[in-house]
């Protein structure tokens, strides 16, 4: 496989520090490269997929990837991209963070098998070490100020302020490149676009370290900032961001995301997020241009994702609450589906184990009053658990609760509400 056409044919490629240089290097070795994580938060996200992939696609030809965890450097705060400072973390949330990220890892690379197996480091095992006159003598006397100034990162924040602190993070990065070069014989580098200024200071600092060695062969490279067609930042949904953890975004949720690709993006979403080949994506292409209400693409592009992210298992149960909710029949859910599936949906604690259906419209806030509550009921405007129900005296029994937990009483077509019992 030719690497690299192929990451072209599929958008991947930004920049290269040496294109035909790094072509030459990949087909004749088997290249180690990396990319680094800061622990900014307790999970990834998904913008953090697209490097993560990157990694695994060199893994699938062969390379050795380096996923490089910034315990150091999560310490200090990237400014790439951002016009503010970051909040600091203190040293023993970065750490319990910088766990959490590796495990995240796991799941997606392959850590376990063969000679490419893919390794994790963390960049505290050497900052950590480096006192400040070994940080200034040794490494910061290789970087002119001008030279840093004209690095878009800092460039970009000089009007609103910068503090040393963050001015500083590009001779870290530049630092790991360093150490994972000489530790690992690590020759490439890759990160998102707006890593470019970070990624050649560091290709910078090999070159100016590397004296009396032959010419030093290590390469740079970043894959596109990805933006949605309709102008929304990709990876945020109305609650917010869309995490890799399933405690804080469902398997559910995260089908859907996927699933609800716009026609315009789904397919240059499955070019650069899933491993199928360009024959088949472009298969796609066509049923997007001919079917699109089927949305056979979007599907495609959730599977994938969801599988590979989660696993097999949660794919099934993401289908499953989305089949159950598309066709109204809610009681096939497990309760662990129905949390799931109705999260965001309003909520209402009963404190009666078998409360009458006409009390319970009411108390819940589903009906705003009893004379429209028996509206809604003789109107067939209300549904238990998918079923519609006409009884003015129902009471809800054991047979409307689904694990005796949770019951779903949905009010026209489209109005869901969550019932849960103490």
């Amino acid at each position: 496989m030719d690497l690299l056409k192929d990451l072209h044919q599929r958008g991947l490629v930004n920049q290269i520090t040496d294109e035909e240089g790094l072509e030459k290097h990949l087909k004749e070795n088997q290249v180690t490269l990396y990319c680094g994580f800061d622990p900014t938060a307790d999970s990834l996200h998904i913008g953090h997929l697209l490097p993560i992939l990157m990694l695994k696609r060199f893994q699938k030809a062969g390379h050795r990837p380096i996923a490089l965890v910034g315990g150091g450097t999560g310490m200090i705060g990237d400014p790439s991209g951002r016009s503010s400072e970051r909040q600091l973390n203190e040293a023993s949330v970065v750490k319990e963070f910088s766990e959490r990220i590796k495990d995240q890892l796991a799941k997606v690379l392959n850590f376990e098998e063969g000679e490419n197996a893919a390794v994790a480091r963390n960049n505290h095992e050497w900052l950590s070490q480096m006192t400040i006159i070994d940080f200034l003598r040794d490494t910061g006397k290789h970087f002119g100020v001008n030279y840093m100034l004209a690095k878009d990162s800092v460039e970009s924040r000089i009007e609103q302020g910068i503090s040393f602190t963050e001015f500083s993070y590009m001779i870290l990065q530049s630092l790991d490149f360093q150490k994972l070069y000489e530790k690992e014989n690590c020759t490439l580098q890759i990160g998102g676009s707006d890593q470019w200024g970070n990624i050649t200071a560091g290709l910078e600092l090999l070159r100016r370290t590397a004296a009396g060695e032959q010419e030093v062969k290590a390469y740079g490279m970043t894959m596109p900032l990805i933006t949605k067609a309709d102008g929304t930042k990709f990876g945020k949904t109305a609650g917010g961001a869309v995490w890799l953890d399933p405690e804080k975004t469902s398997p559910y949720e995260f089908y859907q995301f996927w699933i609800n690709a716009d026609d315009r993006d789904v397919i240059r979403f499955l070019k650069y997020f899933t491993f199928l080949s360009m024959e088949e994506i472009s298969e796609l292409e066509k049923e997007v241009e001919n079917q699109p209400e089927k949305r056979v693409a979007q599907r495609r592009l959730a599977e994938e994702m969801t599988k590979l992210v989660h696993d097999e298992e949660a794919l099934n149960q993401a289908e499953r609450i989305t089949e159950a909710l598309f066709s109204g029949d809610i009681k096939t859910l497990s309760g662990k589906e129905i949390e799931q599936g109705f999260k965001d949906v309003p909520a209402f604690t009963s404190e009666v184990k078998d409360p009458q259906l006409l009390d319970l419209l009411v108390e819940a806030g589903i009906s705003s009053s009893k004379r429209q509550a028996r509206e809604d009921i003789s109107n067939g405007a209300i549904y238990i658990n998918g079923e519609r129900n006409q009884d003015m005296k129902h009471t809800i029994n054991e047979n409307d609760r689904i694990e005796d937990r949770f019951t779903i009483i949905r009010r026209g077509k489209k109005k869901y509400f969550l019932i849960r019992y103490k």
